[in-house]
This record gives structure tokens, C-alpha cells and sequence, in this order.
């Protein structure tokens, strides 16, 4: 019999908090800009990142931005005010419909919406690049561990940024920031989306439950075996597979472009700078 293991994602929410902290201020004095600005969706991860941002860097420093369009749920744009009222975050807000239709008629060929929800995440990387090199900015991204190993965002979209605070906390780990930070039960509890295309869900998307997700990334990152994962996450092997797999095809989507070695020292590779000093 496989013996009952458990894998434990639990975190310690407050010094969490202190080492985040310590990582944006930290990135910030060395980047010689003023402060950051964060892509706010209405949703969970957006949310935490931006109130982490405002708690060490203040208010006028932390610059968020709301992009929405026709298919962005209107439970996200309830929770938008709630965040920022709650918060008492500065948030400009701009809907991207109209540059989506002058965008599509430039395109070679026609979209699908697979390749128009991408188009929408890289719009809004314009926009808030521009709004950064405006205002001596850096722009920080809100993705997390979960979506980041298995590829589930935008290539030059939403992974497009400069720093991601959250980046190397599960799904499950943010929900425990989140409710550390107080933020609202109507938000943490509402079904994840990226609200890319009408009616969308992550784990509708996914085709498995961010619980379960976690457990097999989290089962994956520290090499057990896969039939125990499948005990302890409740899941089959092929589910664990198909998560394997995703992580494997995405390698790209979390790395600089390759670049061929023909020198002595090659950037990205073996010269490489500190991301941080101090």
C-alpha cells in the first residue's frame, strides 16, 4: 500500500508579507524609479499584489490600472470599486474596445478567440508600459505559481512585466495572503477568471480545480512519486500527466528567448547579473 502523505502548502501569511515587502522596496531603490504600477483585473492576485504594493511603497507610489473590455465580467468591475474604496488605492480606468476593433483591422488574418484574447492581454502591456515610462514606473506583474508553471498567461501579456511579488506562491498560498490582508470574502470566493472571453473560468478552462492543481505542482516540485500524488490529490495519473506536460510545453513562456551560445559568456545563460543587490 502507498502510505498516506501529505502535502502541505501552508504558509506563514505575516513574514510572507515582510519578505515581499522587502523584495519591492528593494528592486524599486535599485531600478531608480519611482514606483509601480499594477494591472488590476478585480480579481484575487491583482488585488494582493496591489495592496502589498501600497502597504510598503504608499499610495502615491502605487499606480494600478483597470483595462476592461465587453467580455470582462461585471462581478469584476463591482469588485474593481471595492478594492479601491477598501483599499484607498489610486486606480485609473480606461475600456479597450475601441482600440481592439481598430487593432483587428490591421491583422493578417482575421482572429479567433484564442488568438484575440491573447491580443487583448498584449494591448494592455502597451498601455501600461506607455503609463509606466510616463510616470518613472515599474510595472509589476500579478501572475502566481500555479498559472506561471503551467503556462496559463499571455506570452509578452500579462507575462509581460518587471517584477512578480507573488510569482512563487501557489494559487492556494495567495488565497491565505488574501485573507490576511482582508480582503473581501465576495472577491476571494468568487470563481478565479483572466475575463479574456465571455463566460471564461480558469478551472473551467484548466479542466481541474486550483486545489488539486496545486497539489500536483507542489507534488511535481519536490519529486514525488506520481502515483503517491495521485493518492494525496485525489486525481488520476493522467491528470497529473497533462499537468506535467503543460509545464514541459510552456518552458519557453518563462525564459528569455534562447539564444544560441557562441561565445565565451552568453547574456542569460552564464552572464547574468544579480536580480537584486543589498
Amino acid at each position: 500500500m502507498v502510505k498516506c502523505l501529505k502535502i502541505d502548502l501552508s504558509i506563514d501569511p505575516k513574514e510572507t508579507s515582510i519578505i515581499i515587502y522587502d523584495f519591492i522596496k528593494t528592486y524599486i531603490k535599485n531600478s531608480g524609479c519611482k514606483g509601480v504600477i499594477v494591472g488590476l483585473s478585480g480579481g484575487i492576485d491583482s488585488a494582493v499584489t496591489a495592496i502589498l504594493c501600497k502597504n510598503i511603497l504608499g499610495k502615491k507610489n502605487t499606480n494600478c490600472v483597470f483595462l476592461p473590455d465587453d467580455a470582462t465580467p461585471k462581478s469584476d468591475i463591482k469588485h474593481i470599486d471595492v478594492i479601491v474604496k477598501n483599499f484607498d488605492l489610486n486606480c485609473e480606468k480606461k475600456n479597450i474596445d475601441d482600440y481592439l476593433k481598430n487593432i483587428d483591422s490591421v491583422f493578417i488574418k482575421r482572429s479567433n478567440n484564442f488568438a484575440l484574447a491573447n491580443v487583448k492581454a498584449r494591448l494592455r502591456m502597451l498601455i501600461i508600459y506607455e503609463y509606466a515610462n510616463m510616470i518613472n514606473n515599474i510595472v509589476c506583474g500579478t501572475s502566481n505559481k500555479s498559472e506561471l508553471l503551467i503556462g496559463y498567461f499571455t506570452k509578452y501579456g500579462d507575462g509581460g512585466v518587471d517584477i512578480m511579488p507573488i510569482g512563487d506562491l501557489y494559487k492556494s498560498q495567495v488565497l491565505e495572503l488574501a485573507k490576511y490582508l482582508e480582503i473581501p470574502k465576495e472577491i476571494i470566493n468568487k470563481p478565479p477568471s483572466a475575463g479574456l472571453l465571455k463566460d471564461q473560468t480558469d478551472e473551467g478552462e484548466l479542466k481541474i480545480s486550483y486545489k488539486n492543481l496545486d497539489l500536483i505542482l507542489a507534488g511535481l516540485e519536490k519529486k514525488i512519486d506520481l502515483l503517491k500524488i495521485s493518492k494525496i490529490a485525489k486525481v488520476k495519473i493522467s491528470d497529473i500527466q497533462r499537468i506535467k506536460n503543460m509545464r514541459i510545453k510552456s518552458q519557453h513562456k518563462r525564459r528569455s528567448p534562447l539564444i544560441l551560445k557562441l561565445g565565451l559568456r552568453t547574456p542569460g545563460l552564464d552572464w547574468r547579473s544579480p536580480i537584486q543587490l543589498g
